[in-house]
């Protein structure tokens, strides 16, 4: 491997890069985007869907996502309120890196949660 440089390493603090890492740094950021990809969903939808994620923290992730620009959020003027969550473009393009860390977690998960069990046990 070659040597690494120093601008590389100031230019690596700054690479726009990160921006995709930490959007997708979050738990249960992608498995929402992903639920998403066939249209848009109520709440309750997307947490039945999912599983496993409580009510407050698919609030969260829906408000980071919104915020972020991943996802929108419509409400509807109906009795009783309605909301839907949708994929925007910059969401929807989110799909083709996590479809890559799909097949990168078929191909390389065994090795991982291997390398991670001889760590707890300490061989």
């Amino acid at each position: 491997m070659d040597e690494i440089q120093l601008d590389e390493i100031r230019y690596a603090a700054d690479c726009r890069t990160r921006l995709g890492l930490d959007l997708l740094s979050g738990t249960w950021t992608g498995v929402v985007l992903w639920t998403l990809r066939n249209g848009p969903l109520r709440p309750r939808e997307l947490q039945d869907r999912i599983g496993g994620i409580s009510h407050k923290v698919l609030t969260e992730t829906l408000r980071r996502l919104e915020q972020n620009g991943l996802v929108t959020r419509r409400r509807y003027a109906e009795a009783p309120p309605r909301v839907e969550y949708d994929l925007t473009g910059p969401g929807r393009g989110m799909l083709e890196p996590l479809f890559a860390l799909s097949r990168w977690t078929e191909q390389y998960a065994d090795e991982v949660l291997d390398a991670q069990e001889r760590a707890v046990s300490g061989l």
